[in-house]
């Protein structure tokens, strides 16, 4: 197993933000941690890699406590892209070079800089590498990020709501690429999104957490109507359109399904 979060919890203050949370992440797989605002998603990513210190439990990474690797050695086994993040006087060759930071001891070698050039590439950035990124637009900006935590060559991708700022082209783009490189690279992926619909195009598994603990965990089978009834406390249809799964909030209870006819929630 890849990555093992066994029992983590973890607090602010007296408040409890996680209870006891528990998961596995094989190597080629894509998890996408869905619920609503405030139930512990951003936090959990953050504990995982190690930027908070949980209060209880263990994340294991490779077989070993994630807590055992140095700063430098767990920046190579992950690679982590925030919510927000900010532009400055930096090129976006510099900012994605930034990525190989863990691997260079004196100066950037040339197999640094042919990997920038090359993720740079791989995400559409090339015709922007002189540009400084506080003059990128905020997708723009996005795909900085997530290029500088491709270049780290981790093992575990950590990706935060990274699809916020990108219009529907760049979210399906981006998407497409992290699960074609979950799959093809041997990494295993964990997307935090609110995009219900975006998540279970391109994911593998599903995470479901509400106030701060899994409410359930499976496959694409788990996404269902009583299920988000519970979580989100919203009536929702949930079917196919030309293969991709949907998932539809209606009013009211009923809706039509692709015959026309009335579908019922629930």
């Amino acid at each position: 197993m890849l990555l093992e979060v066994d029992g983590i919890e973890f607090s602010y203050d007296s408040t409890p933000i996680l209870k006891g949370v528990t998961f596995e992440v094989k190597r080629r797989e894509m998890v996408a941690i869905l619920g609503p605002n405030g139930a512990g998603k951003s936090t959990l990513l953050k504990c995982i890699n190690g930027i908070l210190k949980p209060k209880g439990g263990v994340v294991m990474v490779e077989g070993l406590p994630g807590e055992s690797y140095g700063t430098r050695e767990r920046a190579k086994k992950m690679g982590y892209v925030p919510q927000t993040n900010t532009g400055n006087f930096m090129t976006v060759f510099d900012a994605v070079l930034l990525g190989r930071k863990p691997y260079i001891r004196w100066g950037p070698g040339e197999r640094d800089l042919k990997l920038v050039e090359e993720t740079l590439k791989l995400v559409g950035l090339e015709s922007l590498a002189l540009k400084r990124t506080n003059s990128l637009s905020g997708g723009e900006l996005q795909k900085v990020v997530v290029a500088r935590a491709l270049v780290q060559k981790p093992r575990v991708l950590l990706l935060d709501e990274f699809t916020n700022n990108l219009d529907l082209k760049n979210q399906l783009e981006v998407m497409k690429l992290v699960s074609k490189i979950t799959h093809e690279s041997g990494v295993a992926s964990i997307v935090v999104m609110h995009d219900i619909n975006l998540a279970l195009r391109y994911s593998d598994k599903f995470v479901v957490m509400a106030k701060g603990a899994i409410h359930a965990r499976g496959g694409k089978e788990i996404i269902e109507p009583q299920l988000m009834k519970e979580v989100y406390g919203i009536e929702v249809l949930v079917g196919n359109l030309g293969g991709v799964p949907l998932v539809v909030p209606i009013e009211g209870g009923v809706a039509r399904d692709e015959t026309g006819e009335d579908a019922h929630a629930g």
